[in-house]
């Protein structure tokens, strides 16, 4: 992985990459048989596959310390970030294709939304790249718990010191 292959990444101070993927090589397949079939139907076949190709060539997905990233575009650019106090649920799906050939979808939910806000689709091994993005989520929790009690023990002092000196006043 070259710093190239990233030049769409806007990484924030101190961000760091944790997981990198790709739909898998294997997704491929079930648009290749169909577009094997389609060839002499004027080509539509060799386009079904070239479309395929090129739109796995072209997305990115990230997992961060910060969040997650999804790139698509094969002629245009589209990058989504998700921060992970925004996210609410996520799920993974593995269908009959998936299964056999080892690759799924990891839906990803945000507070406040009805529907899936992004999905990874057809990753590699779908349930530990969902595990991977539950972790970060559990050690942002955990990050932002711990600095609303810093916060109270700041007040806290605060206020015992303001009490201090308003009791030496009188």
């Amino acid at each position: 992985m070259t710093q190239r292959d990233l030049d769409w990444l806007e990484k924030e101070t101190g961000e760091e990459i944790i997981w990198r993927g790709k739909p898998h090589k294997n997704s491929l397949y079930p648009a290749f048989a169909i577009g094997i079939v389609l060839i002499p139907a004027l080509g539509l076949g060799l386009l079904i596959m070239l479309f395929a190709y090129l739109n796995r060539e072209n997305t990115d997905y990230l997992v961060t310390t910060e969040g997650i990233y999804k790139k698509t575009g094969i002629v245009g650019r589209r990058v989504k970030k998700i921060n992970f106090d925004k996210i609410q649920d996520t799920s993974y799906t593995q269908g009959y294709f998936g299964r056999t050939f080892e690759y799924g979808n990891v839906d990803i939910s945000t507070a406040g939304g009805s529907q899936v806000e992004m999905r990874f689709g057809s990753v590699p091994s779908p349930r530990k790249v969902q595990e991977i993005i539950g972790k970060r989520i559990h050690n942002n929790d955990k990050a932002q718990n711990t600095e609303e009690v810093s916060e109270k023990e700041l007040l806290h002092s605060i206020l015992e010191e303001l009490e201090k000196l308003n009791s030496k006043i009188e």
